[in-house]
């Protein structure tokens, strides 16, 4: 597998409060690769920085081989935030439409990815609505198609999830095992412990730095423990089982 993202000793700061220190993480395509960690642990931070929507402040970040932020790489890179990046006066359907016009996909490509993107995340009824009248779980469901729609290489999704029901949570997992056998590369940020366990590789953060990182399986022998939970646990209290 050829890594997509190289992640050399990143450290990041805002004033005098240090975000991130010392973080040192490859990523290979075709691989779904998990950050968890409690709030300000630094999840959101890193992610922000491989879209190249920040700059670290010390180390660098690789992506297609290209130091980031470039933007060349916007094709290549779909980012869903935390926070709702939409225009609640516009429908859901020209809110995907003005995201097609920024990726510069032709007229017929971009209904196809709309049609494909809103039915992946159950929302082709509702396209025909403002999003002001959508609720917050629509208005995620939304931004995750948004962060689909130019069919990108590396899909950072921060948190996708939440507020979205278990049903339509299934289907997404199911979408995303699709896009992995294609090659892509898939970084997510997530608080939910099952959904943690379906990625391929898992980093745990805390206080800013990676305090264990491997596969599910790897981490659950590492620290002789039955479920996930009680990984990131032990884990957080750094008591590695002899």
């Amino acid at each position: 597998m050829a890594e997509q993202i190289i992640i050399n000793n990143v450290s990041k700061s805002f004033g005098n409060a240090q975000v991130l220190t010392g973080i040192d993480f490859d990523m290979d395509s075709g691989r779904i690769y998990g950050f968890i960690g409690p709030s300000g642990a630094g999840k959101t931070t890193l992610v922000r920085m491989i879209a190249g929507l920040d700059y670290p402040s010390a180390g660098s970040i690789y992506v297609l081989d290209k130091v980031v932020p470039d933007r060349s790489l916007m094709q290549h890179v779909g980012f869903m935030a935390q926070s709702d990046a939409l225009y609640s006066e516009l429908t859901g359907r020209e809110n995907l439409a003005f995201y097609c016009s920024l990726y510069s996909l032709k007229k017929n490509v971009a209904k196809e990815r709309i049609a494909y993107t809103a039915g992946l995340v159950g929302l082709e009824n509702d396209l025909n609505k403002k999003v002001s009248q959508y609720s917050g779980g629509m208005k995620r469901r939304l931004s995750l198609a948004i962060a689909l729609l130019h069919n990108p290489t590396i899909i950072i999704l921060d948190e996708p999830t939440v507020g979205i029901d278990p049903e339509l949570r299934r289907s997404i997992w199911e979408e995303l095992a699709k896009l992995k056998a294609q090659g892509k590369t898939i970084i997510m940020t997530t608080h939910v412990m099952d959904e943690a366990e379906r990625c391929d590789y898992i980093a745990m953060i805390k206080d800013g730095t990676i305090l264990a990182s491997g596969t599910p399986y790897h981490l659950k022998t590492q620290y002789h423990a039955a479920s996930f939970d009680d990984v990131f646990i032990k884990a957080g209290r750094k008591q590695v089982p002899l």
